[in-house]
């Protein structure tokens, strides 16, 4: 493999990997993911895996360190997403537990 080669697989690696990590600031930040789907992200999470296998027995650089951040994101997102799922009903306030209870003018 050639310099230009890895060099084109950093670049790749680089671009795709950054791209979730948006995904985690947000679902950080406003503490709600329950717009993500866990079958999506689990699915993705065992295809990072399988190409982080893949770099480590080929022993390429650029797909070994771009998967594995890659897998560190995503776990950060499955993570989250079980935490605050798990927060959520305990989060809702007085006034909708009570709103049912309220009778109509």
């Amino acid at each position: 493999m050639t310099a230009i080669h890895t060099w084109l697989g950093y670049a790749a690696g680089t671009l795709t990997t950054i791209a979730f990590l948006p995904q985690v600031l947000h679902v950080w930040q406003t503490k709600r993911a329950e717009d993500l789907h866990i079958g999506t992200l689990v699915s993705f999470t065992v295809g990072v895996t399988l190409w982080l296998t893949y770099g480590l027995l080929t022993h390429q650089r650029p797909v070994i360190l771009a998967n594995a951040v890659t897998l560190a994101l995503q776990a950060a997102i499955i993570f989250l997403k079980l935490r605050y799922a798990r927060a959520a009903p305990r989060q809702q306030e007085p006034a909708q537990l009570s709103g049912s209870n309220q009778s109509k003018p």
